[in-house]
């Protein structure tokens, strides 16, 4: 495999620990308004996508969740991540090893930029990626579109070929995949759907410290 010349990482599951809180919260939300939904079965059908799209699903069945429903939800997360959001174990230290070896990076998410502000602030990772920020609201179709990561990648100014993505969602892995870039799927996360991103055509990994030796960086 040739060294990449840019990195792309997702947000949230790859750098920042926020999905059970996060699909937690919005299994409850969902179901309180009559689409009733698990939190094994909504991290298995919403996880990598952007609210917009899921809204868009869940009304298609009839279910109203409110002009407003996107709106709230931003509203209400710092009052979810009060209690501190973790950085994926051992993920600073590979960004980390990205930068120094002179390697571009950024991160591609379905999540609004001031969400990333937030997590990846609390976490102290921020400074890595300040200025290099994607969200699904720049571009007309979120994961698992290609249209994220082609934009990250274009703004960049890097060829879908000369890219990695770094995943953990089965829609985030199509995504990257249809963008004609490699994929790495990380599933340290028991809810991870493994069988969905070994199919997405995602290489497999359960451990940040692991992908030092599945990427050329050095």
């Amino acid at each position: 495999m040739n060294k990449p010349n840019l990195v792309i990482f997702d947000c949230d599951g790859v750098l920042v620990d926020t999905e059970p809180l996060a699909n937690q919260r919005l299994a409850a939300w969902l179901t309180e308004a009559g689409y009733p939904v698990s939190y094994a079965d909504c991290r298995r059908q919403f996880v990598g996508r952007s609210l917009v799209s899921v809204q868009k699903e869940v009304e298609a069945t009839g279910v109203s969740l409110g002009t407003d429903f996107v709106e709230r939800w931003y509203r209400e997360l710092p009052e979810l991540f009060a209690s501190g959001v973790q950085a994926i174990p051992h993920v600073e230290t590979f960004v980390s090893a990205v930068q120094t070896a002179g390697i571009a990076y950024c991160v591609a998410s379905s999540a609004r930029v001031n969400k990333m502000h937030m997590t990846l602030g609390q976490t102290g990772l921020l400074p890595y990626f300040h200025d290099v920020l994607f969200s699904a609201t720049m571009v007309e179709r979120g994961k698992p579109f290609p249209d994220l990561f082609l934009h990250a990648a274009g703004t960049m100014g890097f060829a879908p070929a000369d890219c990695i993505v770094i995943e953990d969602s089965v829609a985030g892995a199509q995504a990257g995949r249809a963008a004609g870039m490699r994929v790495f799927g990380y599933h340290r996360d028991p809810h991870s759907d493994c069988d969905g991103l070994k199919a997405a055509g995602a290489v497999l990994f359960d451990d940040m410290r692991k992908l030092a030796g599945l990427i050329p960086i050095a």
